[in-house]
């Protein structure tokens, strides 16, 4: 069993597959869609674009980090905005906890059709932006974090870990010498399962922010 559809399973497993990234993001007063790529999708997905009017292209797509001890899982996105104005736009401080979702696809490319249904790999919401000027232009990066994240902020889902518990008592090491416990709990990450692929591996398909063949 895997992550996919069974429809999506039979799509990877073809000769030649053409993969697609699809990201959405709800800013304040727009919801942003944009694609990996330059190629147009069939309805539902036409909605989505290889360049957006105002804020440009993305640019890449950072693997899919699992967190860990006291952090979230996190994914980075790079953009080059269309203009100055739309970089800044970008990287106020409004938009900073935008709800974002990113997909990966499978899509025919003489007819734009989208395999029934793209996996939904990650939900999150932007963090940290980090604009970058370069030789021809700027880029635009931005840091999304998992939901779980405000777990953190709120001190919620750290409050089993040895780490953090040391940080408010130094040397009290309760936390590092528990017996008994028949289930590990995992905070902010998946469970390890070396016979599942990882949300990780499939974001590193698309890694890059280019449509993919695998022959």
């Amino acid at each position: 069993m895997t992550q996919f559809t069974p429809a999506m399973d039979a799509a990877l497993a073809a000769p030649v597959v053409t993969t697609f990234g699809a990201v959405q993001i709800d800013l304040p007063s727009y919801t942003l869609k944009l694609l990996t790529g330059p190629i147009a999708l069939a309805a539902p997905w036409d909605a989505f674009v290889g360049r957006d009017p105002t804020f440009g292209v993305l640019a890449g797509i950072d693997d899919l980090r699992d967190g860990g001890g006291e952090q979230a899982p996190t994914l980075t996105l790079r953009f080059h905005p269309a203009s100055n104005a739309a970089a800044a736009s970008l990287a106020s401080p409004d938009m900073q906890g935008s709800q974002a979702q990113l997909w990966l696809g499978v899509v025919e490319p003489t007819t734009g059709i989208v395999v029934p249904d793209p996996l939904l790999i990650f939900i999150g919401e932007l963090d940290v932006p980090r604009l970058i000027h370069e030789e021809h232009g700027r880029s635009l990066e931005y840091d999304l974090v998992s939901s779980f994240d405000r777990f953190f902020a709120e001190a919620e889902g750290i409050r089993l870990a040895d780490s953090f518990h040391q940080s408010i008592w130094p040397g009290e090491t309760g936390f590092s010498h528990v017996t008994g416990i028949t289930e590990q709990i995992y905070w902010g990450e998946t469970p390890p399962n070396p016979s599942v692929k990882t949300a990780g591996g499939v974001a590193g398909a698309i890694a890059g922010g280019l449509l993919d063949s695998y022959i």
